[in-house]
């Protein structure tokens, strides 16, 4: 009996002591289940996916554009120079919307302060998602809040806010809430292969003596340990008779930490809608894909801040005919020449107007009220009713069609109906 208790303790002590090393720098405080921002960006599938993405938005200009009656005009407006190029701030309009969108996607909320006298925007100043506290009403349906910064309180449309999967318009949710489990995996593996390189690769483990060392013995070995793991010459250890090494943990070989960290960044890729293949630089990238890119991950957010700036930055008489967008016509190239094709297509077939098309891209109309009906020389109008033939230059009423006898007098077209009609 007492053998048997014997080896369930020896057994016991056994797997406590092969504590991975994970679970040691977890107890230690050093692996997280929750990781910050800057934590977040040390992962190199996270900081390239939201350079990707924060660059591709910055570089794109943002245009005022009024719509009178169906004619869009670009107007010229400070308010376009604030978030283009000077803002007014310590920061100019590339950083300016760079860090806006790193704020949506990583914390899931954007803020700018809108600097004003009277209806005239002075400045736009951006704002750390760190430094803003919201106070929410109770009311449900009605809602408001006010907004806090250093303990200061503004109103909500003192703020431009672009916000990440909301439910009141005011805080969002990042990725790195959304998806905490994902990112402190991957974080948690560069700070396990940080110590592995610190160590030098060794295994963690303990040491077991048959017999008690004296203090003198232990100081010498803990001396001779810790030059073991220092990853300089001095790796060599000498175990006296009666010493035995217990390992710990396994190598980052046996763990497949490689692979895991591939596998971990195809993932985290998939959080921001970006192709893996994009971050590599790969040859093979083909415009299918950097356009699928820009609409499953690039147009939504543009969409985002685009509703924003109609909310926050347009006076209350300006909203019903002017709004901000992106001009995304050296964005998407690709599909631009598809688009156009389409658009010769509506044309040519009468499906759609020159004008029509120009008010899809938001270019000013050119008068051409016109559609073709054929042999690329008649013009329909529908307004009129009228056709004209350049060719002949004639111009015939479609209610009212006449058409010439052999004699050279005019008949009327309808007349061999209504005669037969009356027989």
């Amino acid at each position: 009996m007492g053998l048997i208790q014997q080896w369930r303790e020896f057994r016991e002590y056994r797997q406590e002591s092969r504590m991975t090393l994970e679970e040691v720098l977890l107890q230690a405080g050093l692996l997280k289940d929750t990781i910050t921002k800057a934590e977040a960006l040390n992962i190199p599938s996270v900081a390239g996916c939201v350079e990707l993405i924060s660059n591709t938005i910055a570089v794109l200009p943002i245009k005022l554009y009024k719509d009178a009656g169906g004619k869009i005009e670009i107007v010229e407006d400070n308010r376009v120079n604030l978030l283009n190029d000077d803002t007014g701030d310590t920061l100019d309009g590339f950083q300016f919307k760079k860090a806006i969108v790193e704020d949506y996607l990583l914390n899931g909320a954007g803020y700018a302060y809108i600097n004003k006298e009277r209806n005239n925007v002075k400045s736009i100043h951006y704002v750390d998602y760190g430094d803003i506290s919201v106070i929410m009403n109770v009311d449900p349906i009605f809602k408001n809040y006010d907004i806090l910064v250093d303990g200061k309180t503004y109103r909500d449309f003192e703020f431009i806010k672009v916000t990440r999967k909301t439910k009141d318009g005011i805080t969002g949710e990042g990725i790195i809430k959304e998806n905490k489990e994902i990112l402190s995996v991957a974080y948690n593996s560069l700070v396990y292969e940080n110590v592995l390189v610190k160590t030098g690769g060794n295994k963690k483990g303990f040491l077991k003596s048959q017999r008690r060392l004296s203090k003198e013995a232990i100081e010498e070995l803990k001396a001779a340990w810790n030059n073991l793991y220092k990853n300089n010459t001095e790796n060599v250890i000498v175990l006296n008779e009666g010493l035995e090494f217990q390992e710990s943990s396994n190598t980052s070989v046996e763990m497949q930490l490689n692979e895991n960290k591939k596998t971990n960044s195809t993932e985290i890729c998939k959080l921001f809608n970006v192709p893996p293949i994009l971050l590599e630089g790969n040859a093979n990238s083909t415009d299918v894909i950097y356009n699928n890119f820009i609409k499953i991950a690039i147009l939504p957010i543009l969409n985002a801040i685009e509703t924003a700036l109609n909310k926050d930055l347009l006076l209350p008489s300006e909203k019903e005919s002017f709004f901000f967008a992106f001009d995304t016509k050296d964005l998407l190239k690709g599909d631009m020449e598809k688009r156009y094709k389409a658009y010769a297509i509506a044309i040519d077939k009468g499906i759609m107007q020159v004008d029509e098309v120009r008010y899809k891209e938001n270019l000013e109309p050119l008068g051409l009220e016109f559609v073709k009906l054929g042999l690329q020389d008649v013009l329909y109008f529908p307004k009129t009713k009228e056709i004209y033939t350049p060719n002949t230059n004639k111009t015939a009423d479609m209610d009212n069609l006449d058409k010439l006898d052999e004699g050279g007098e005019k008949v009327d077209a309808n007349r061999d109906k209504r005669e037969s009609s009356n027989a």
